[in-house]
């Protein structure tokens, strides 16, 4: 009787391998650390009044930000020991460096990196909610995360209020002109509005609306209209999950408010029925792929995956969607602009902003 002897290669153990991820991972935590504590710099202005300073102690940096001490001292120890603040042991004195300050703080050059830092602390502040979910397989609300739309308002100001009118708008061939003239503009999806409410000032003649799901997104909105007599704009809680106005709009917007909703390709032909003959859809979202193997090198991949994760997958499941994630990807995006009807399609990407993708599209 023949028999079948079967053999199995045995794995080595690569002992230089494994050490060097270990200390991948500790670098990981060590990072993650940061970035918390980059937030809490952040939300306190810390990091924007230490840009300004000369070298300082501890204690005449927690009285120029109106801080306790005690707490600024030991937050200063994790800055300088993750290499954002530099240290003095000569008169204990601490300095933000200019080139660190160009990229951390509100008025720094390169951008405001520690806005999205806060992204990290908000991801675990969430961690027990997303635990049960990942049992239940049930998904989330909006209310369920703390200070998410203003985490999206400051995101919003560095990548599309700081070059909306230079950049964005002209994006669409002739459109400043158009809305010199006066015309019909819808943002979806519109936050708590500073995009639109800037188009509004700067746009007299034109006609704006703002929808958004968030009421608080949308009272802090009003608040600003009222404050600023502007009588050409208005804004109201709103659910496009059954949007259905036809032919109403020149324009329509939306500004990284598309990949969670409950289901993208349904409200972008949504949007493609609400513009009239010769409107555009001018719209911004992630730029990633479809498809991992093509992320390995995208900017902050692994933070947009956790935030689809955390966020953007189960925010979709709450309404009864598809999940497709933060990182749905161009290619899906351009696809569903291409099966809503409209005849031009344009994926633009811009150098201030390398983690998304704008599309301008055209219903002729």
């Amino acid at each position: 009787m023949n028999s079948v002897v079967s053999t199995s290669a045995t794995a080595v153990f690569d002992e230089q391998r494994a050490n060097e991820f270990a200390e991948r991972i500790a670098g990981t935590l060590d990072a993650g650390a940061v970035a918390v504590m980059l937030s809490i710099g952040h939300r306190t202005g810390l990091l924007d009044r230490m840009a300004g300073m000369p070298p300082a102690t501890s204690a005449e940096i927690a009285d120029a930000c109106d801080l306790n001490e005690r707490y600024v001292r030991e937050w200063l120890a994790s800055m300088v020991t993750g290499g954002i603040v530099e240290y003095r042991p000569q008169g204990k004195a601490y300095q933000l460096p200019a080139e660190h300050a160009a990229s951390i703080t509100r008025q720094g050059s390169l951008g405001n990196l520690a806005v999205y830092s806060q992204h990290i602390a908000l991801l675990g502040a969430v961690q027990d909610q997303i635990l049960a979910r990942f049992e239940s397989g049930e998904g989330t609300r909006y209310g369920d995360y703390p200070c998410f739309h203003e985490i999206m308002a400051e995101d919003s100001g560095m990548t599309v209020l700081s070059q909306l009118f230079d950049t964005l708008l002209p994006l669409v061939e002739g459109l400043g002109e158009r809305l010199e003239q006066g015309i019909d503009v819808l943002d979806a999806g519109c936050g708590r509005g500073r995009a639109l409410t800037a188009m509004a000032r700067r746009y007299p003649r034109s006609r704006f609306v703002g929808y958004d799901l968030c009421a608080e997104a949308i009272e802090y909105a009003n608040r600003v209209v009222e404050r600023e007599g502007l009588d050409n704009i208005r804004f109201e809680v709103r659910d496009l999950t059954d949007f259905d106005d036809r032919d109403c709009f020149d324009l329509i917007t939306s500004f990284d408010a598309v990949h969670d909703q409950k289901d993208p390709g349904t409200l972008i032909g949504s949007y493609f029925r609400a513009l009239r003959p010769g409107g555009h859809y001018l719209m911004q979202d992630i730029g990633g792929s479809a498809y991992l193997e093509n992320n390995l090198e995208f900017p902050l991949a692994s933070m947009l995956y956790a935030v689809s994760c955390c966020h953007c997958m189960p925010i979709s499941l709450g309404q009864g969607g598809k999940g497709l994630g933060t990182m749905w990807g161009w290619e899906t995006a351009e696809a569903m602009l291409i099966d809503a009807g409209f005849n031009s399609v344009e994926r633009n990407t811009l150098p201030h902003d390398p983690t998304n993708v704008w599309f301008v599209s055209t219903k002729e």
